[in-house]
């Protein structure tokens, strides 16, 4: 047995350039989660690692060239180490600039709030950097819960939300992903997401005896990018209309669709005239290259919680505003608006929203339908095919009572194909629907749109019994005993 307190050498920067697959697998089990690893080594790129990227493009150790059409999640809006970016950052440690002091105010963050002021609507104009969206969204509830100083105790939040996974975040998440019963914000209800009649019914149901409301924020995101569905615009104006009514703080999530991602600058501002009281962006503001978020709150609703002496410092994180990351905000937003990323979505949107909507039409028997907006779009697969029942008796018994296992693994099957034969990468969204993601770069071309296109085409052209027995004899057959897949895959 190793004696853990015996000096062992540390790995460095340059062993991880030159570490082999089977190592970082290894290093994986034994120190982070075998768990990631059984997962990801369903599909092939969890078998891979990367050289470098660039643009929308990976570039893998073997020398193979990867499409990255999955956007990083929300978070490569500018693509992979954009120049500028790279550029900013550089100068920033060429002049050994202090990343952070509390006791000193800086210029990064001055500017940063000015130019979000400068760019959203109404008097959206105080601004705070914590470091993820989950951090954001609970910096927003609980400003609205100061603002109420605390004589209110109930939260709203839609039956699809994803707001993060912290525990307060977590607790406004609808999303099956988060399946489990941690403590969260006390005095949280639900209401149907772009239903006008649930709501108000959530509203009623937390009107106290005088007449007044309980509720203290409502939380929604405009367009919800974990299942592509997005509110109408009579429900947003509504919604506003009665929260302004009942002086409720509403809070906007727009961790993944601002920057341009959906054809605007943020989601909601395809609206004119509607205004949040609070904002929430991360992801693509801080170009890939930064772990930043903000929350963006009217001035009023700001002024009226914690602009005073004796409370200005209720809220703070070690990390805000922290120098590199805020330079790197500032020079992200000033490319998504120089390079105006809202048109550059829309362009993207008319050709991607068009060439998936016939492959819908041409592959009637695999996908259910397409939706999206800009650069971000869902295909919704079937969940019913003869192969798929026999691959259910591959997987573990715990997988196969999910009651999305059917559509995750049709999914799961096209986005294996994608990666392992046409070098696409792509995703599925987490939340309701499971829908296959097309949520490339800003940064991409026609070229790239077609590319993806191209393949999608060619692998939904196999049909799912294919697909799925394909996936169970080079992926999944990996986890069972040989003898019960042969059986199962041949069966």
């Amino acid at each position: 047995m190793t004696d853990r307190r015996a000096p062992l050498p540390l790995l460095t920067a340059d062993d991880c350039e030159r570490m082999p697959e089977h190592q970082v697998h290894d290093l994986y089990r034994r120190y982070v989660s075998r768990a990631q690893v059984s997962l990801l080594g369903s599909f092939g790129f969890g078998q891979d690692l990367v050289e470098h990227a660039e643009g929308c493009w990976i570039t893998l150790r073997d020398g193979r060239r990867i499409l990255d059409f999955t956007g990083g999640i929300g978070v490569l809006n500018h693509g992979h180490n954009h120049p500028r970016l790279l550029a900013a950052r550089r100068r920033f440690a060429e002049r050994r600039a202090m990343e952070v002091h509390k006791n000193f105010l800086s210029p990064y963050v001055a500017a940063l709030s000015h130019n979000l002021a400068r760019l959203l609507p109404g008097d959206l104009d105080i601004s705070y950097f914590p470091n993820s969206g989950a951090e954001a969204v609970e910096g927003a509830v609980k400003l609205a819960y100061k603002y109420h100083r605390g004589h209110r105790g109930t939260v709203l939040h839609s039956d699809i939300s994803f707001h993060g996974k912290l525990l307060g975040a977590g607790s406004l998440t609808a999303s099956p992903e988060v399946d489990f019963p941690y403590p969260g914000l006390p005095g949280t209800d639900h209401f149907a997401y772009d239903d006008l009649d649930s709501f108000a019914l959530a509203l009623e149901r937390h009107r106290a005896g005088d007449g007044s409301s309980d509720v203290y924020a409502v939380v929604l995101e405009p367009f919800s990018a974990s299942s592509v569905r997005e509110c109408s615009a009579e429900f947003l104006y509504e919604v506003r209309r009665l929260c302004t009514e009942r002086d409720i703080v509403l809070v906007f999530d727009e961790v993944y669709t601002g920057w341009g991602r959906t054809g605007t600058l943020f989601h909601f501002m395809r609206h004119p005239g509607l205004v949040p009281d609070v904002l929430t962006t991360s992801k693509s503001f801080g170009g890939g290259k930064a772990s930043i978020s903000g929350y963006v709150a009217r001035e009023p609703v700001f002024r009226a919680a914690y602009d005073n002496l004796a409370d200005a410092t209720l809220h703070s994180t070690t990390y805000y505003g922290f120098g590199e990351e805020t330079v790197t905000a500032l020079e992200a937003v000033a490319i998504a608006v120089e390079d105006d990323y809202p048109t550059r979505a829309v362009r993207i949107g008319e050709r991607l929203g068009g060439g998936l909507a016939d492959l819908a039409a041409r592959h009637r028997a695999l996908v259910t339908g397409t939706f999206g907006r800009g650069a971000l779009h869902g295909v919704f697969l079937t969940e019913g095919s003869p192969a798929l029942d026999r691959l259910l008796r591959l997987v573990p018994s715990s997988f196969a009572r999910d009651p999305r296992a059917r559509r995750k693994l049709v999914t799961a099957a096209v986005i294996a194909s994608l990666y392992r034969d046409y070098g696409v990468l792509a995703y599925y969204g987490s939340n309701h629907g499971l829908p296959l993601m097309a949520s490339p770069p800003l940064v991409a071309g026609e070229t790239e749109v077609e590319m993806f296109l191209q393949a999608l085409d060619s692998v939904l052209e196999q049909g799912a019994a294919r697909l799925l027995t394909r996936f169970a004899k080079d992926v999944l057959a990996q986890h069972v005993p040989v003898r019960a897949k042969e059986g199962a895959v041949a069966g």
